[in-house]
């Protein structure tokens, strides 16, 4: 099966929106993983369109998800993002040319889209056995029990410096000051 290259960014994003106190932005998920924003916030609608991730509006704004990590199935992010119809799509080929068989003759799948199909559900239970939970572990398996703490911590940005009541300032010597 072949996936687009969305389905891994879209992974990955839910997987650090777990360590995330607050909605992301998705600038700030395409700088952590240098990654194109405009191809990554298109990731991110098709995530929010599913219902799996929610837009948050406003100055604090960004995606957040929107249940458990353990109700979200990888096989719900590929299918998000890369769409839920079948990988192989039997054309009966075996009715075209000058041998071909008669429609009447071809009342079962042939034996190739029996054997894709059986892949494709094979494939799918595997996809759907697997959620952004067991990846959130796997994370923490492979990288240490720091890892995603150290990402949420990066991905919240330090909050404003607070104004004094003195106004704007300026250096001497520089124009304005």
């Amino acid at each position: 099966m072949k996936l687009s290259g969305g389905v891994e960014w879209a992974l990955h994003c839910c997987v650090v929106l777990t360590a995330a106190s607050q909605p992301v932005p998705a600038a700030r998920l395409a700088l952590l993983h240098d990654v194109s924003p405009s191809y990554l916030a298109k990731q991110m609608q098709a995530l929010s369109r599913a219902g799996l991730v929610a837009s948050v509006q406003g100055k604090t704004g960004g995606y957040a998800l929107t249940r458990p990590a353990a109700e979200i199935t990888v096989l719900d992010v590929v299918q998000a993002v890369d769409g839920a119809g079948p990988a192989f799509v039997c054309t009966e080929i075996r009715q075209r040319g000058p041998l071909g068989s008669p429609p009447e003759a071809c009342t079962k799948a042939c034996g190739i889209a029996r054997v894709m199909a059986a892949a494709e559900d094979a494939w799918r239970a595997s996809l759907r056995g697997v959620t952004i939970a067991d990846l959130v572990g796997s994370v923490e398996r492979d990288n240490g029990p720091d890892a995603l703490p150290g990402i949420g911590a990066w991905l919240t940005p330090p909050p404003p410096a607070p104004l004094d009541d003195r106004g704007p300032r300026t250096r001497p010597g520089v124009e304005g000051g």
